[in-house]
């Protein structure tokens, strides 16, 4: 099988700066400690997969203050996210990632949904689909898997709107590509959103907001 990377995008977990729209239930504190152990949720799941590199691609820099304190896990590559708005910075993650491995795919830490089971069928996916994605009930994506850089994915995104996912496949049809559209999944940004924490296998993270 070839290796694939999973690079996972992710802000710095502090209060005031990672999930900001969870404050209101939450409060800063309790949402950055959300945030928390989501992303290292995210780093078990990407390293048990075992499909490849695991790369952390994040904001801001991580030498900074930010993300001091924060003990991250042996076996992990840490990039910079950069400049730009975020079809930027997935740009240049997807197309550094596919020049050093066969196949990327490219996550957040939002989705509790993105088990080691969903991240190996999607590696496997691309070795019979040049695109896969799994899109989330927001209209967005959680997923995104790739085996060749093109730049048209990323570049004038509505971002941010429930558009993004569609858009993508639209623009993957263009090219020609064939793409696997995996199951729908769900992010957890707004309150209403928490509900998935208790559905999902990792339901403990309730303690947080009981």
């Amino acid at each position: 099988m070839k290796p694939t990377r999973i690079v996972i995008f992710a802000k710095a977990p502090q209060p005031g700066f990672a999930k900001t729209r969870l404050i209101p239930a939450l409060g800063a504190e309790g949402a950055a400690g959300l945030a928390r152990q989501m992303l290292f949720n995210t780093l078990h799941e990407a390293l048990a997969a075992g499909i490849g590199p695991v790369e952390l691609c994040v904001t801001p820099e991580i030498n900074q203050a930010a993300w001091q304190g924060i003990r991250l896990p042996a076996g992990i590559e840490i990039s910079a996210q950069g400049e730009g708005d975020l079809g930027a910075r997935l740009a240049r993650a997807s197309e550094r990632a596919l020049a050093d491995a066969g196949q990327v795919l490219l996550i957040g830490t939002d989705c509790v949904e993105l088990s080691s089971t969903l991240l190996r069928e999607a590696a496997q996916a691309l070795h019979e689909y040049e695109a896969t994605i799994h899109c989330t009930a927001d209209g967005g994506y959680a997923l995104l898997g790739l085996k060749r850089f093109e730049p048209s994915l990323f570049s004038d995104m509505p971002w941010s709107t429930d558009t993004v996912a569609g858009t993508t496949v639209s623009r993957i049809g263009r090219l020609g590509w064939t793409i696997r559209i995996g199951q729908t999944l769900h992010d957890v940004d707004e309150p209403e959103d928490l509900e998935y924490l208790q559905a999902s296998p990792f339901n403990h993270w309730r303690n947080i907001y009981a």
